[in-house]
């Protein structure tokens, strides 16, 4: 008489367990994010990395309703950052807004016969914002009012005009290194914690030379404190329909900054799709895009397998021009 009661007891429990347990276990999705999210920008205030991860996680965070807040990490061309990013725990609470020299710095370490500070299989990609070619800048005042001039100069005095980079394999300094190679000259190398500085450094008189995003470079121009003397990209770039190309001019040498959301790998699938999914809302918010459009920076969105495809092109293709560069002290 009494046994039924147990097993009908334990049925009832049992299934009241069940349900919990089915409870906790569809949590997650909906759970994420409880607390802020840490976004590890490596590079200084005020470069494109920078400028571009404010907006974006400012309304990616209304779509997850948490924060997400800048932390920036500057040195070693990005290194520093990245490293540090690559060994937080992948629970979806760090991401990392990068640069393309995401994929050069391994590259870089093993040239120079080091044990890379991270590898990329460290990271998982959550989607690409933006691919914008680089500009060459030079003050209003500089001696040097096209790439002819200033190649021409250069040859005249080897390793002599200064140009300065957002650190040693960064990736202003991979692009100017390319327009070097292709030109056959040599200028002297002055590494900074980022764009911004190097930005800041040129305006003050620092180094004579220095290559930027053009939404970094856009409001110097338009306050007449630069001069654009060309771009690395395939075309002609919208914002500047009169400054030619790099390969219209005659050098072989093309090449973009682009700028991408990481988080550390392992993260959880679900917590991953959350991300992709706020992205997703941020790149197509007015807010977003209007300030995308006020750096003059077009908006490049690829996620998933499109954007694995993107990163082992980038990848090998970079790879080519470190190997050329060979050892940096």
């Amino acid at each position: 008489m009494i046994q039924p009661l147990r097993t009908g007891a334990a049925l009832a429990a049992f299934i009241g367990l069940a349900a919990l347990a089915a409870s906790v276990h569809a949590q997650p999705a909906t759970a994420y994010p409880t607390r802020p999210i840490t976004v590890i920008v490596p590079f200084a205030p005020g470069g494109i990395a920078d400028i571009t991860a404010r907006p974006l996680t400012a309304t990616m965070a209304k779509t997850l309703g948490q924060p997400m807040l800048i932390e920036n990490r500057p040195g070693a061309g990005g290194g520093v950052g990245m490293a540090y990013a690559a060994k937080q725990k992948p629970d979806g609470y760090t991401v990392m807004m990068a640069l393309s020299s995401i994929v050069v710095i391994p590259e870089a370490d093993r040239v120079n016969g080091r044990a890379p500070s991270y590898t990329l299989n460290q990271f998982v990609p959550i989607a690409l914002i933006s691919a914008d070619p680089t500009v060459l800048l030079v003050r209003t005042d500089s001696p040097w009012k096209t790439v002819a001039d200033l190649v021409k100069d250069a040859r005249e005095r080897p390793a002599r005009i200064s140009f300065g980079s957002s650190g040693i394999y960064g990736a202003t300094h991979v692009a100017m290194e390319m327009l070097w190679q292709a030109a056959g000259v040599q200028l002297l190398h002055v590494p900074f914690g980022g764009g911004g500085p190097s930005m800041t450094a040129l305006l003050g008189g620092q180094v004579e030379v220095t290559a930027q995003a053009p939404g970094v470079a856009s409001q110097h121009l338009k306050a007449g404190k630069v001069r654009v003397l060309g771009s690395w990209g395939a075309q002609r770039l919208k914002a500047f329909p009169e400054l030619q190309t790099m390969r219209e001019l005659g050098y072989d040498a093309e090449f973009y900054i682009w700028s991408a959301l990481f988080a550390p790998a392992g993260v959880p699938t679900d917590v991953l799709a959350r991300l992709r999914a706020a992205t997703r809302d941020a790149v197509a918010d007015d807010t977003f895009r209007k300030a995308m459009t006020t750096m003059e920076t077009p908006i490049l969105h690829l996620q998933g397998a499109e954007f694995d495809a993107f990163l082992e092109r980038d990848a090998k293709r970079l790879a080519e021009v470190v190997k050329r560069m060979g050892k940096i002290e």
